[in-house]
């Protein structure tokens, strides 16, 4: 029996039952042929894992929903160089891809870019590169390709079948990484949402390994009929999901309300800049933090009072650019505390090289969700990596001052002086931090509440 296969029989009745399971999908058609399959073509690897009779009298097949990396496995990563981009912002889209493949579990071994105007319909990569990397990959044992763009079901087949390795896509492998760190029934639930609706323009591609099976006088192979019907099935899953998330919003939603008239604070920005550690020196309260991507996936608030001034602080999952569409409308729900927050904190990683792109797709999510013009404090962190980034031994002093006071400058022009510069891990300038965020708070709480400015820290604060 194949790991993560029901040890019982179900008795599904094709085309009206499909099962999830945490490795795929289970779906059972009507046998063409008195057949068996086990992986027969090197195509197979990633949209039929197995198949054998059923007690529905047709065959149980699996298909992979998330096409998991198991850890330490070799990668080799691919990217194309296109027409609207340079080579300097590919490598550094690599760079990310390898650190999201690290987060999965993978090892990368190697990369290959290609010059193209536009993707090959085929393969996304010409012939002559598809050879190379299969030529690398031969005897290397290397178990999976994965490439920086979107492939289709049939690009995916296409090339799986060229390589013979299992065949992956940047999305697949954010879809990966979410499942893995997905914790409540809000976030899973959201996870298999976007799955499905990741599932549902590929089955097509999925199902070409099939074709060979039927074909001939009174036969009838997998075809337009059968392909429909998986649709259908999908898209009733979907529906299904988006019902059971609607439901959980309602709860949420409620105990939203349910906090009392107090200002939200949300921390949003790009995923690994050190949200959830500033979440945790600012509320001193333990959430998970870690040095990979989308450590956070689920919503985390909590009850902050800073000199008898109480706020809400959430920490919220980290946006990343090329994030997949159907994942930015199925984690909508969870983005609530972002749309519904009354101060954002935009946290920077201001020691990575392309920090300034990471804003540019931060504030392009925020308007996005119609957040864009919420008060927002810009938080520049690891100030201590920049430092010993951009500062050699020799520097003399005067010179370093000159040049923080230049950055300093620059960013409280274009943030109209809402920036605080902080180093989390060394806890720099966290005072300064918290004493901004209390100000902006107790400010909004003069407007919004002004019955309440006396109450929580004084006539004479309150005048002021």
């Amino acid at each position: 029996m194949e790991p993560g296969f029901p040890e019982q029989g179900y008795n599904l009745s094709p085309p009206d039952t499909i099962i999830s399971f945490p490795r795929g999908i289970l779906i059972c058609i009507k046998a063409i042929l008195p057949i068996s399959i086990n992986s027969s073509g090197p195509g197979d690897k990633k949209s039929i894992n197995f198949a054998y009779p059923s007690p529905c009298g047709g065959l149980f097949i699996m298909i992979d929903k998330a096409n998991k990396i198991q850890q330490n496995e070799k990668a080799v990563l691919v990217a194309l160089v296109q027409k609207d981009q340079t080579e300097a912002q590919v490598i550094e889209y690599l760079d990310e891809l390898a650190f999201l493949a690290e987060t999965a579990g993978a090892v990368t071994v190697k990369r290959f870019t290609q010059k193209l105007p536009h993707p090959d319909s085929r393969h996304f990569v010409g012939k002559g590169k598809l050879e190379e990397i299969r030529q690398y990959i031969q005897g290397k044992d290397i178990k999976v390709v994965i490439f920086d763009d979107e492939l289709s079901g049939a690009q995916i087949n296409n090339i799986e079948k060229a390589l013979d390795v299992k065949t992956i896509d940047r999305s697949d492998l954010i879809l990966d990484i979410f499942a893995r760190r997905a914790r409540t029934a809000q976030a899973r639930a959201q996870v298999e949402l976007a799955q499905y609706q990741y599932i549902l323009p590929r089955l097509r591609g999925m199902w070409k390994h099939l074709e060979r099976l039927g074909g001939g006088i009174g036969t009838r192979g997998p075809g337009e009929s059968e392909i429909e019907t998986d649709r259908r099935i999908v898209r009733d899953k979907i529906t299904l999901l988006k019902k059971r998330l609607a439901e959980i919003d309602k709860q949420a939603f409620t105990q939203r309300k349910d906090r009392g008239e107090f200002i939200r604070v949300a921390l949003v920005g790009y995923t690994n800049v050190g949200k959830s550690t500033l979440m945790n020196l600012l509320s001193k309260r333990d959430v998970f933090a870690e040095n990979k991507l989308f450590a956070t996936l689920d919503t985390t608030t909590s009850k902050v009072v800073y000199e008898n001034t109480p706020f809400l602080l959430s920490d919220t999952v980290g946006f990343i650019r090329k994030l997949p569409h159907h994942l930015v409308e199925s984690f909508k729900s969870t983005l609530d505390e972002v749309r519904e927050a009354d101060i954002l904190l935009h946290v920077v990683d201001i020691s990575h090289p392309n920090y300034e792109e990471q804003i540019a797709v931060v504030n392009k999510t925020l308007q996005e969700l119609n957040a864009a013009e919420k008060p927002t404090l810009t938080i520049f962190n690891k100030m201590d990596l920049y430092e010993k980034q951009t500062f050699d031994e020799w520097l003399e002093e005067d010179t370093k001052k000159e040049i923080l006071h230049d950055l300093y400058d620059r960013w409280q022009g274009e943030t109209g002086g809402n920036a605080v510069f902080v180093a989390a891990v060394e806890r720099r300038n966290l005072e300064g931090l918290r004493k901004t965020v209390l100000d902006k708070v107790r400010k909004l709480y003069r407007i919004r509440y002004p019955y309440k400015t006396d109450f929580f820290y004084g006539e004479e604060d309150a005048a002021g």
